[in-house]
């Protein structure tokens, strides 16, 4: 069996939220061993790795343990989309928590005349999205545009914003947001 200590590593730092000086210093090793080895440039020896664990805190064994494949759910049904809001606007959100993800996706659906309401939103992010079926007049600041089926948009969060179905059949979109907006 061939264990990629590197790249476990690697997981195992970054699910613990450190970077590669950070866990340096708290393991007393060099950033620059740390580096050499989550890129596989050197087998650590036991002891090393021991030491350079001890700054997470984290034993050998727990660090075996780690699984390097991809954790919880990759697949999902439509049933298995969760629905963030109701009514005139439903937001059905890929996956359930998303307080440690990196991007939030969502299939969007505007009733006829439905919009996300008459202030303007803004938060720290960058969202984009295609629109599928229908019209979506999309507000960025002081730019407006009616975006039909097969256009898109992608734009900086926070600058005020605003959606709104401006056709006669429900609007279909899928979105993305990073961060998430949770």
């Amino acid at each position: 069996m061939n264990i990629d200590i590197g790249n476990k590593l690697r997981l195992v730092r970054k699910a613990h939220g450190l970077s590669q000086r950070e866990l340096a210093k708290k393991s007393g090793v060099t950033n620059a061993m740390i580096s050499l080895i989550e890129t596989n440039n050197t087998n650590p020896s036991v002891g090393l790795l021991k030491r350079v664990l001890d700054g997470l805190p984290m034993a050998l064994s727990d660090f075996f343990a780690v699984d390097e494949e991809p954790q919880g759910q990759v697949f999902f049904h439509g049933d298995d989309l969760v629905e963030i809001a109701g009514g005139r606007i439903s937001y059905r959100q890929v996956g359930r928590d998303m307080r440690r993800q990196a991007i939030q996706i969502l299939h969007e659906c505007l009733q006829p005349g439905a919009d996300t309401g008459k202030s303007m939103l803004s938060h720290e992010a960058q969202e984009g999205g295609i629109v599928i079926r229908g019209r979506l007049e999309v507000t960025v600041g002081m730019q407006k545009r009616v975006l039909k089926a097969g256009d898109a948009y992608y734009f900086d969060s926070r600058h005020p914003h605003r959606f709104r179905n401006v056709g006669d059949e429900v609007c279909e979109v899928v979105s993305a947001c990073t961060p998430p907006s949770v």
